[in-house]
């Protein structure tokens, strides 16, 4: 036995090795210590052990998901044959593999199933319940009397049975040319007959695309519609045009493909009538489908998207027409500016959540559950994103993944995949465009604010703000610029709306109705 004044070596929680007097030099300080480093050491064993966990948990379940994906019947095309592993990280799937459908809820609908979530949600809806009271308080105070006006509404809705028949024709056209295009298509390809029917498809194509974008603009135009008829419009306009080209996109090289002489069946009417309606702008012969329609989940959702319009009008109504209204009449400062924007960020950042929950969650889910259309992904959790890049990403999936199939893909498959930038600024040129037409048609004028925004400065933070960007600081930093981008275009949007009512243009010229008014009118 060793004396106890020679000291031992003990071996530290942590692997490390350390001198520690024996028998009665161990103290309770000793001990302490010893108890205090242990506790860490097992602190970073837990995180440890559960990122391992999590990672495994992970590969299993996209591998559980990959196996179930591949046992679903192909849908117009082969799968990819090993599992890409962004199905659950949101990162982008390498070029050639094609958009997968499964069945799946939206990301809101789970989180809502936690308490704390819809604890949020009763937020919102006390919000409303408060702008609803403010409005009647003041006009008890100012009229004498209870009055909940909806002048604002009644006047952006303004002329809609003329958008409804205007949108008739539109959905005919697209319902009946395209799938016409590709019947000719599908026949035998046998003497000069085959090329005459590709030049009157070619000619039915070029008539319903014409048709498509000339006849909303000359009704809007003609009987100057309020801006949420001709949202209702635009929106359908974009839509109808998306899903004409992406029907024969995915549909016509299989047929072009065919043996000379013998022709190919073309999907059915019904699939693509399906595909008119359901909520996603990738067609597929199939799509995978929930057993049943409920019905309650279908009226919640129409009541939530009305609710969210009667907020947004409130919002408009309460905090942007009193401070943007007479703006115009006063000296223009650059203080004045400031503050404006300022003052639109709240009101903006509102709006941009009411957009995301109206359409992106309550209306494209109503209709899912009427069409049983099963895969619900139609956003992801933006909300969380550290960057810009994975933001545009996950904000609206359903036109990403229009995006990303036919620009993105495509425009690799024309460069010969060696101009990764080049296909990325075409997906930033060709949304900054669409978002920027959307702009000017709904509001009536042009002021490229949006396509700013979106081109350049969304393009550079695009760059700058990549994945390889994480934590908190990064996440609070997007949220910052969401906030400045929604005033500034809510500010500037709002002052040029009142500026060109103040201040009509005496002699309508080109240069006229693109040089914003608001820099001029100070009446």
């Amino acid at each position: 036995m060793e004396p106890k004044a020679t000291r031992l070596r003990r071996e530290g929680p942590r692997g490390e090795q350390e001198d520690r007097p024996s028998g009665e030099g161990s103290t309770e300080k000793d001990r302490g210590l010893d108890l205090v480093q242990w506790t860490r050491h097992m602190e970073v064993v837990k995180t440890q052990l559960l990122e391992h966990a999590q990672g495994q948990l992970t590969e299993l379940l996209d591998r559980a998901m990959w196996e179930a994906v591949r046992s679903y019947p192909p849908q117009g095309g082969p799968l990819p044959s090993t599992p890409p592993d962004s199905l659950s990280k949101g990162r982008e799937p390498s070029p050639g593999k094609r958009k997968i459908f499964i069945i799946r809820k939206s990301l809101l609908d789970e989180l809502m199933e936690v308490q704390h979530f819809r604890t949020i949600y009763h937020m919102f809806i006390a919000g409303l319940c408060v702008f609803i009271i403010s409005t009647l308080a003041i006009d008890l105070i100012d009229e004498g009397r209870l009055m909940l006006e909806f002048d604002l509404l009644i006047f952006s809705f303004g002329q809609l049975p003329l958008a409804l028949m205007t949108w008739v024709p539109m959905f005919l056209s697209t319902l009946l040319v395209p799938y016409q295009v590709l019947r000719l298509g599908a026949r035998p390809r046998a003497g000069g007959a085959w090329v005459l029917r590709a030049g009157l498809g070619c000619v039915l194509l070029v008539a319903h695309t014409v048709g498509l974008c000339a006849l909303p603009v000359l009704v809007a135009l003609k009987y100057q519609l309020p801006p949420a008829s001709r949202c209702i419009l635009v929106f359908e306009q974009v839509r109808l045009l998306m899903k004409s080209y992406s029907f024969l996109r995915e549909a016509l090289p299989g047929t072009l493909c065919a043996r000379v002489g013998e022709g190919m069946q073309a999907p059915s009417f019904s699939s693509y009538l399906y595909f008119l309606f359901c909520p996603t702008l990738i067609y597929r012969k199939t799509y995978p489908r929930t057993p049943n329609v409920r019905w309650n989940y279908v009226a919640k959702n129409f009541a939530q998207a009305l609710g969210c319009v009667l907020y947004a009008c409130f919002i408009l109504s309460r905090l942007c027409v009193p401070v943007f209204a007479n703006m115009s009449r006063e000296p223009f400062s650059t203080r004045a500016l400031v503050l404006s924007i300022m003052h639109a960020t709240l009101p903006g950042i509102f709006m941009l959540l009411l957009i995301f929950f109206a359409f992106l969650h309550c209306w494209l889910n109503a209709f899912a559950e009427m069409l049983r259309f099963g895969d619900r992904m139609f956003y992801r959790d933006w909300w969380n994103s550290t960057s810009f890049s994975n933001y545009y990403r996950t904000w609206n999936v359903v036109v990403h993944d229009w995006l990303y199939s036919y620009v993105y893909q495509d425009g690799l498959w024309l460069l010969g995949g060696r101009a990764r930038g080049a296909a990325m600024l075409a997906v930033f040129l060709v949304s900054a465009v669409v978002h920027e037409y959307i702009f000017c048609f709904v509001l009536g004028f042009f002021y490229p604010v949006m396509l700013i925004l979106f081109l350049v400065i969304g393009g550079l933070m695009n760059f700058m703000m990549h994945d390889r960007h994480t934590g908190p600081a990064w996440n609070v930093l997007m949220w910052t610029m969401l906030f400045l981008g929604q005033g500034i275009q809510v500010s500037l949007y709002c002052q040029e709306w009142y500026a060109r009512r103040h201040c009509p243009l005496p002699q309508t010229t080109f240069w006229g109705l693109v040089t914003p008014r608001s820099w001029s009118c100070h009446t």
